[in-house]
């Protein structure tokens, strides 16, 4: 009848992950599941605990850090959903200002505000330095003529040698971003 207190044992230790979802005690779940199934064979209570002890530190060791990668799919620090789009190239599509404009970014019409004085015109290259809500803050990638302040540097920041693709041009005071996370 031991088995019975196994099994209720690997069902509440099933409830807890549900609840905390890091795949610990959904380990400890098979390793009771395993004990459940040697009391059900007879094994006295030292060996269940035992079969309890070993199955979770196996599972621990072997199965959870695969299990993790796994269905958490990426690395720490790897942009996702907006703010992967911090670092793209994208192209005014309405004159943008420091208040609304538009852009093509990544296939898709953005709203975007120009992140400095002045009017980007149709067509200037922009990178995407925030988005906010649902606006991606641009500034442009190339010289403006009429846009004060704005200019590119020589070579990128980010470990791209003179024959890269220009350095982002930020607005004076402006903190500059992290480079984009490389896949």
């Amino acid at each position: 009848m031991e088995w019975v207190w196994w099994l209720a044992l690997t069902l509440i230790l099933g409830v807890v992950e549900v609840l905390i979802v890091d795949l610990l005690f959904l380990m400890f779940a098979g390793g009771a599941l395993a004990a459940t199934v040697a009391a059900a064979l007879g094994a006295p209570l030292a060996v269940q605990v035992a079969v309890f002890a070993v199955v979770s530190v196996l599972l621990l060791v072997a199965i959870r850090p695969w299990a993790l990668r796994r269905f958490k799919n990426q690395e720490p620090g790897t942009a996702t959903n907006a703010g992967a789009l911090v670092g793209r190239t994208a192209v005014v599509l309405a004159a943008t200002s420091g208040s609304a404009g538009r852009v093509k970014l990544v296939g898709e019409v953005w709203t975007a505000r120009f992140d400095g004085s002045g009017v980007l015109p149709v067509g200037t290259p922009v990178e995407v330095v925030a988005i906010d809500g649902a606006t991606a803050v641009v500034v442009p990638t190339e010289t403006v003529p009429g846009v004060p302040g704005v200019a590119t540097g020589g070579g990128s920041s980010w470990g791209e040698g003179p024959s890269g693709p220009p350095a982002p041009a930020y607005p004076p005071g402006y903190p500059t971003a992290a480079p984009p996370a490389q896949p």
